[in-house]
């Protein structure tokens, strides 16, 4: 195998930044991370012009890509196209996201991420549920008509699932989930995330006394931190231990509400990017459909027809990039949201989101201004 040394870019190694220094590869695999005039005589020296060199992306919440929509085709030939979309962009592992559907629905997404990861289809480290337990009071673009609270066969579909998959995530609201069953889902290795909920502060908390561990899209489809009472925004910021996926493209949320978010978190490590994509990740398409209805891409914004926002038209370049000129944040705590931090939600991380030796690499390129150049 080829032995590499790249070097003339900073190394960003999933939590701190490295500079003047050489990334150490061994064919795909880490070899370490040295200085680069220390860099041992039987590596190859391959050098770029500047910019960052990092673990690829992680990305917990993605519905789609490639003008597919996972709802649409549950099926390893639909995750394959997914894949292929955001592995352009730079994600290298990731969890399709089946937004609130059928029963039915649900088990063909969970059957076909199953066999997408025997089949080795790259970047696919489990699922994302997001619903049907939810409030229609905070449903988003969520059907209202499929939103409904889970019963003892939901429980048991969850529960197996669990045991087919390395990660299995589940978006609930408290008011259609009990805290014994998230104590159970959650014992069982399930990772339960709370979202699209019009949920109190106690109700909140309740549930991550329970097990709860993270929440889906902070700020949006959830109850606000207000004077009285500090709903799931408040319960999310002050309970710590608690992650939170946030979709940064100053359309979802405010410059200066992430800021405030990150301030009050003491940093980034629970605070995690998502690019919450649809079918136009990586894709020309100028609209889509969600459960039959149409979903129009305008100006950064995708939105149906009555405006209500549907997903992202964002992929991480662009969020740290709005991350370090808008938001303030450090180069360095910006890529760490999109690399390490969303995998402490993860029950099997593997060697995503950093380096880690002999292991595959899977390092990626950003120029000096945060755009993904390719692989390294």
């Amino acid at each position: 195998m080829t032995k590499r040394a790249i070097t003339g870019a900073r190394v960003f190694d999933g939590l701190q930044m490295h500079d003047d220094a050489a990334l150490l590869l061994d064919g795909d695999m880490f070899d370490g991370i040295v200085q680069a005039q220390n860099v041992p005589a039987d590596y190859h020296i391959a050098a770029v012009a500047g910019g960052t060199v990092l673990p690829g992306f992680v990305d917990l919440q993605v519905n789609g890509g490639g003008g597919v929509m996972f709802n649409d085709a549950p099926t390893v030939a639909g995750l394959q196209t997914i894949a292929q979309a955001h592995a352009q962009t730079g994600t290298r592992a990731f969890l399709p996201t089946l937004i609130t559907d059928t029963p039915d629905r649900q088990c063909a997404a969970i059957d076909a991420v199953e066999q997408a990861i025997s089949a080795k289809v790259p970047g696919i480290i489990g699922i994302h549920l997001e619903g049907p337990h939810l409030s229609v009071a905070k449903k988003g673009a969520h059907d209202p008509a499929l939103i409904r609270p889970m019963t003892d066969a939901d429980e048991r579909v969850l529960l197996d699932a669990a045991r087919r998959l390395p990660n299995v995530i589940v978006t609930v609201a408290p008011e259609n989930t009990t805290p014994a069953q998230i104590k159970r889902l959650s014992d069982a290795g399930v990772i339960v995330s709370l979202g699209h909920t019009d949920c109190s502060f106690a109700d909140a908390q309740a549930a991550f006394a329970a097990g709860a561990r993270c929440v889906t899209h902070l700020f949006n489809a959830m109850s606000q931190l207000g004077s009285r009472e500090p709903g799931l925004v408040g319960a999310a910021l002050a309970t710590p231990g608690i992650s939170a996926g946030l979709i940064a493209d100053d359309i979802h949320v405010h410059a200066s509400s992430m800021r405030i978010a990150l301030s009050a978190k003491g940093g980034v490590d629970e605070i995690f990017l998502v690019t919450d994509a649809m079918a136009t990740a990586g894709s020309e398409i100028s609209e889509f459909t969600l459960n039959g209805r149409t979903v129009l891409r305008r100006d950064g914004r995708l939105t149906l027809k009555d405006g209500t926002l549907a997903g992202a038209d964002i992929d991480f370049a662009g969020a740290v990039s709005v991350l370090t000129r808008q938001v303030a944040s450090s180069l360095s705590q910006a890529l760490r949201m999109a690399t390490s931090a969303p995998v402490r939600c993860l029950r099997t991380p593997g060697a995503a989101g950093r380096f880690v030796a002999g292991q595959q690499a899977n390092a990626i390129h950003l120029d000096e201004k945060h755009q993904y150049l390719g692989s390294c």
